[in-house]
């Protein structure tokens, strides 16, 4: 057994919330990866473009590594939110790409940076001075969480679940057990209310 490695524990687990949320927008049309599905308007490919500007912001701009890509969603004028949605003009292939050129840069951060390398993140308030293992837990613990959201907006898209494909980690695969389950917990929910 190796002895623990917390930097490449967390790097394990950032790669595959990476590679999770990757996997959400597989075998759907456009209109499916764009279209808000909640109130706020989280939407798939949203989420990954989201994460491209973090990861480019946390593991670069944050320690003094430039990335040299163009990010206009963080441009004056952009509008608010712009991060969270992609506009008709970005294709899927260049926001997937993108993030995967995040990834590469990111990678190389944190190959390269012990994790008591400290840095700033002035918009951070109060916590403004940090070190890189307390970046690399916020970005995997970021992409994480946005994993389980894409896991659940591609849900309501089309039922699919998991965290991977052939290893969707849940309790069955019978849609009619499902199906029960939710009744029960409704009726739970109801007799509670």
């Amino acid at each position: 057994m190796s002895p623990f490695d917390a930097k490449t524990d967390l790097h394990f687990y950032l790669q595959s919330a990476r590679e999770t949320l990757l996997w959400k927008l597989e075998g759907l049309g456009e209109y499916d990866i764009r279209r808000p599905l909640t109130p706020t308007g989280t939407n798939l490919l949203g989420l990954v473009k989201h994460l491209v500007g973090c990861e480019f912001v946390y593991f670069g701009d944050v320690f003094g590594r430039p990335h040299g890509e163009q990010l206009p969603w963080f441009e004056d004028g952009a509008g608010r939110n712009a991060a969270m949605w992609a506009a008709p003009d970005e294709t899927r292939d260049d926001i997937v790409g993108l993030y995967r050129r995040a990834w590469r840069h990111a990678d190389a951060t944190i190959a390269a940076l012990p994790l008591d390398t400290p840095a700033t993140v002035p918009w951070w308030g109060e916590r403004t001075e940090v070190t890189f293992g307390h970046i690399l837990v916020h970005m995997t613990t970021e992409t994480q969480r946005h994993a389980g959201h894409a896991d659940i907006v591609r849900e309501l898209i089309d039922g699919s679940v998991g965290m991977m494909p052939g290893a969707a980690g849940m309790s069955s695969d019978d849609p009619d057990w499902w199906r029960d389950y939710r009744d029960r917990v409704e009726q739970a929910a109801r007799a509670a209310g």
